[in-house]
Order: C-alpha cells, then structure tokens, then sequence
C-alpha cells in the first residue's frame, strides 16, 4: 500500500514577511563570530603534535 505524498507548506502574508526579515537579519549577522582564539588554541594542539601540513 502506497503512501500520499504530503503536500509543503508555503508561507503566505504576514508569515512569509516576518520569514523574510528575520533571514536578511540572520544573513546580517553571519561570520561575526570571532574565531581566532580556536584557531590559535588548533595550531597550538597542532604543533604540539607535529603535524606540519596545517597553517
């Protein structure tokens, strides 16, 4: 026995207006996280065990 595909939902009106302002403000927001202290912390781990190929 066959199952129904289920249709997708689409985003109308207010919805679809508040969905897109809430993604251009997320968009806005990405890559301002500073990773540089994970970074340094890697290449510390890194040298420490001699692993020459990462820079």
């Amino acid at each position: 026995m066959a199952l129904a595909i289920a249709s997708v939902p689409i985003l109308t009106g207010e919805a679809s207006d508040r969905f897109d302002l809430m993604m251009e403000e997320s968009e806005k927001r990405r890559g301002s996280i500073d990773f540089s202290k994970q970074i340094e912390q890697a290449r510390d781990i890194l040298s420490k065990a001699d692993f020459r190929e990462f820079k």
